[in-house]
């Protein structure tokens, strides 16, 4: 379920997925087949995570990472989630074909 919460968000943040829901700053975001697709891949994640480990080790690895790189936003963009979702969101078959646990193959990456 999409749902418009334009106060949700902080700077370029356009999207959120908090299960089981995709949370977006505007409704014409509804039309971002990439964001939705990014944010849908999410939703994966933490269903495989069973939904509330998925958050204690997303914040987990975004504190390391923060610490890592002394910068939040590069330790946000280096986040294996994140850098599944964005590789992906442009796939419209990543969803069907994805394997479970396929954030692990992003762990170790570095931007």
């Amino acid at each position: 379920m999409i749902l418009v919460f334009k106060h949700f968000f902080y700077k370029n943040y356009v999207g959120l997925s908090l299960w089981p829901f995709i949370f977006i700053k505007n409704h014409t975001l509804k039309n971002d087949r990439e964001l939705i697709n990014h944010e849908k891949i999410h939703l994966r994640q933490q269903q495989e995570l069973l939904i509330i480990p998925f958050y204690f080790v997303y914040v987990s690895e975004w504190l390391i990472r923060s610490l890592i790189y002394f910068d939040t936003y590069k330790a946000y963009q280096n986040l294996s989630f994140e850098r599944e979702a964005y590789a992906n969101e442009g796939s419209k078959d990543y969803l069907k074909n994805r394997r479970p646990y396929s954030f692990i193959k992003y762990l170790f990456l570095r931007k």
